[in-house]
């Protein structure tokens, strides 16, 4: 790799998602989007229009990868197709950055992140939600012990999509390219959240379902009932079929304190022994509305925590350091997922980890 003064950045698929790549990228001191690929020149003149400096646009890949002056790959392809392009990437020696899901697949999760380290690339998973300031603060407070003994763990997404919203590409809604409904694509986000507030999961207990859609493969409704390996028990509840979407929770609970979080705001921050930051907590974050996060509009989605991954990204790259979410960090919402879907196909408690992959389960509708 290049000493680099400044990280050229590519862009791999000009869907909707990669303009939040770009917004992101061209926040990022010491960071320029160079070019990006696609097969259609109308996507990527529109992920590119609104940039401040002329961005290539490349038809081929290899084109893309045999540029000296981009340095990391960013990867906005459908679920089920980021391998293959971020094999290359890695194999031409680009630090790879890949849009959630990390891929659909175990088998394939574990090929990239192999490849990536026999390449001596970066591996990262684009997990926006871990860098919200509420959510931070909730991690550190973790950390720190404040809730005593974790007993319980809850997260919901009860969100709204269309049927247009699934009729308007033809990967979405398949097992082969979007890998799952309501959790792979839209929960997956606070599916990761948990993990990274709670740690491993042992066990899961799932139904699934598509109820509120037609023309789909996969659900649109989930809950599961999970025990950590810590012994705490938790629960996930994803939809796509609640009109007309509601904020997203996440909800840690000890028996020395309960914090609640919607959105990106503090519903409920309570320790049984005060911190001198509590009050700043309180007063910073629960009055931090306005944002309505995707519930309805997938484009409503703020583009900064995006921002903020691709800034420690690139400062992982300077300084030889880990990213917060790298190499194998993306596998884990994957095989939890994996492990909800597995439950539902055999009725049966699941532990993990799984030894394979599981089938695509049949739904109830």
């Amino acid at each position: 790799m290049r000493n680099m003064a400044t990280v050229g950045f590519g862009i791999v698929g000009c869907g909707m998602i990669a303009h939040f790549h770009a917004r992101a990228i061209a926040e990022l001191r010491g960071a320029k989007l160079r070019a990006v690929q696609t097969s259609k020149l109308s996507n990527g003149q529109s992920v590119v229009s609104a940039y401040g400096h002329p961005v290539d646009i490349h038809a081929d890949l290899k084109e893309l990868l045999a540029r000296p002056d981009i340095d990391v790959i960013c990867i906005c392809t459908p679920s089920g197709a980021h391998l293959e392009p971020a094999l290359h990437a890695a194999k031409a020696g680009k630090h790879v950055v890949v849009e959630k899901p990390l891929e659909i697949t175990l088998k394939r999760c574990d090929h990239l992140i192999r490849v990536c380290k026999e390449n001596n690339v970066l591996l990262g998973t684009i997990f926006p939600s871990r860098f919200g300031d509420a959510n931070m603060e909730l991690k550190k407070a973790i950390e720190a012990g404040r809730f005593g003994r974790i007993t319980l763990a809850d997260t919901t997404v009860k969100w709204w999509r269309p049927q247009s919203y699934y009729d308007s590409g033809g990967w979405r809604g398949t097992w082969q390219l979007d890998g799952g409904g309501a959790l792979m694509n839209q929960a997956i986000h606070n599916v990761d959240l948990l993990y990274h507030m709670m740690g491993p999961v042992a066990e899961v207990s799932a139904f699934t379902a598509l109820l509120a859609h037609e023309r789909i493969e996969v659900e649109d409704t989930a809950v599961a009932a999970i025990r950590f390996a810590s012994g705490a028990l938790g629960t996930i509840t994803a939809t796509t079929s609640v009109y007309p979407g509601l904020l997203k929770t996440l909800s840690i609970h000890g028996d020395k304190g309960s914090v609640v979080i919607e959105q990106d705001n503090v519903l409920k921050w309570e320790f049984e022994r005060t911190a001198a930051q509590d009050h700043r907590v309180r007063e910073k974050y629960m009055t931090n509305g306005g944002s309505t996060g995707g519930a309805s509009d997938p484009k409503a989605i703020s583009h900064q925590g995006h921002a903020r991954q691709l800034a420690d990204f690139v400062k992982a790259i300077r300084t030889g350091s880990k990213p917060l979410v790298g190499n194998d960090e993306g596998r884990h919402a994957v095989e939890i997922i994996l492990a909800i879907y597995q439950s539902q196909a055999t009725g049966k408690l699941v532990k993990l980890p799984l030894a394979k992959d599981p089938r695509p389960p049949k739904l109830v509708s």
